[in-house]
């Protein structure tokens, strides 16, 4: 089959189903499973949780999540040196649907085993069955972004899908029981994709560089370093030396001093043409911009994800919405929201805004929903639920943001980064989204010892100022970009 004129799939090509129902089953997995994630953490054991306070529910959170997107670096090397962008999404859904299957497992080293394993899978499917898109297409080919869009939108029927469903699971017959179901659908993306492997051509096949003899030796380093560490951890937290708060305040501390090391190296000790350094420089403010944003947005899974389930009110008529429901509203605003703004930049055309005042837009809409979270926890005093259109509401607003941002983003840092690193810079992107989810997961665990109002207008307000911040520079920026918007 010759990918670059098959049209067998709605003018696509064939194999373009297969990654579409591979990254829906990935994305139905992740996202019901986080959508359970921190409740049951916080849930007393008595109703089959963990029992875990606020703090230490909100660091294990973060730090999952974080890690999770962190995974993808070594995740898409791993792919491009040894084994392949099939082999590599291969295995990676095998451990998601091993590590959901884990979770389901009552004791606390199945559910630390259970998360590790779906980390490392999340990192070498996420970011691979992406790239293999790409390659479903020639050179030049109209139809790539095109496809592209339907395959993102794969991504948010899987994560609109999976809250109601892991949701109803969980509430039903326990959560578990939700694990569980995400691990079936999991594995039946894995089926999927084997079965649907012959329709990719040569897609994914072979590794990009596969006469790299040194990277077998270097994973072999890498992977015996990474495993002591974590045999090292386990032991120490079962002789109770340390906590998993502590863990995930060494984590995260090491976590940003890579981001800043890096950052060094990449700005002021590798050698770059002057136009290409001041677009790293633009492209440094961006991701920082961008860590803000995800360390508001992605709270969704945490601190609003707690709001829905003990300060909301549930009951429509007579019916108790569970609380990970709420998890679907920000893909279905996703789903119908996406052509507008799509339709919106279209229609600017030569007047279309460029990176940065996107990015301040979307801080500010992010913030913005906080804020007005923020007013409607002043009613949730005393105990008291209020109307779900609070959530709703903010969600729409958090969803607005992400369009301004998300697509941007990684559209910019194709732009603004030097050819020789674009896969790289692509990495730095999720780098951002890691870092925001660990921060976002920390914020959380501040709910129950910081009044709502303050913690939420707190949130919104950085976001808010920071959006602001991020505007007033707009103009020397622009500059910096040397005429790429």
């Amino acid at each position: 089959m010759t990918t670059s004129t098959d049209t067998s799939f709605f003018g696509h090509p064939r194999g373009l189903a297969t990654l579409f129902f591979t990254e829906m089953w990935e994305r139905f997995s992740y996202y019901g499973m986080r959508s359970l994630l921190i409740l049951f953490m916080v849930a007393p054991l008595s109703r089959g949780g963990l029992g875990f306070d606020d703090p230490t529910a909100g660091v294990v959170y973060g730090l999952y999540t974080a890690m999770a997107y962190l995974a993808a670096l070594p995740g898409g090397w791993l792919a491009d040196r040894i084994l392949g962008g099939r082999k590599a999404v291969m295995i990676g859904g095998i451990l998601i649907a091993a590590g959901n299957f884990v979770l389901c497992i009552p004791n606390f080293a199945a559910f630390y085993s259970g998360l590790v394993l779906v980390v490392f899978g999340t990192g070498l499917l996420k970011a691979n069955v992406s790239a293999i898109v790409g390659q479903l297409y020639g050179q030049g080919d109209p139809r790539r972004d095109s496809g592209f869009s339907i395959f993102y939108m794969g991504i948010n029927l899987g994560a609109f899908i999976a809250p109601l469903l892991c949701g109803w699971a969980a509430t039903q017959y326990g959560w578990r029981t939700g694990f569980m179901l995400a691990a079936v659908c999991m594995s039946l993306g894995v089926v999927q994709f084997l079965f649907g492997t012959s329709k990719l051509g040569d897609a994914g096949k072979l590794p990009a560089t596969p006469n790299d003899t040194a990277a077998p030796r270097q994973f072999a380093i890498g992977a015996g370093i990474l495993l002591a560490i974590l045999v090292a951890v386990a032991a120490a937290a079962n002789l109770g030396l340390v906590t998993p708060k502590q863990i995930g305040d060494a984590s995260g501390g090491a976590l940003l001093i890579v981001v800043a090391g890096f950052f060094s190296w990449l700005l002021f000790g590798a050698h770059w043409e002057p136009a290409e350094r001041k677009r790293l420089i633009v492209v440094f403010f961006l991701f920082l911009s961008a860590c803000v944003f995800w360390s508001v947005f992605e709270q969704a899974g945490s601190s609003l994800n707690l709001f829905a389930e003990r300060a909301t009110d549930n009951n429509l008529a007579g019916f108790e919405i569970p609380a990970p429901w709420y998890q679907s509203v920000q893909p279905m605003f996703i789903i119908l929201l996406a052509p507008v703004f799509a339709g919106l930049w279209l229609r600017l055309g030569p007047r279309d805004l460029p990176a940065p005042v996107k990015f301040s837009l979307a801080l500010v809409l992010v913030g913005a929903g906080f804020l007005l979270l923020g007013f409607g926890a002043t009613f949730a005093a005393g105990g008291a639920r209020v109307s779900p259109m609070w959530l709703v509401a903010t969600y729409f607003l958090h969803t607005c943001g992400e369009l301004c941002l998300s697509p941007v983003g990684l559209s910019a840092m194709t732009k603004l980064a030097p050819a020789r690193v674009g896969g790289l810079m692509m990495g730095v992107y999720f780098l951002s989204i890691s870092i925001g989810n660990y921060l976002g997961g920390r914020a959380a665990g501040f709910y129950q010892t910081l009044p709502l109002p303050y913690l939420f207008g707190a949130v919104g307000l950085v976001a808010v100022i920071a959006g602001l911040v991020l505007a007033s520079f707009t103009r020397p920026m622009v500059r910096l970009m040397g005429g790429v918007r």
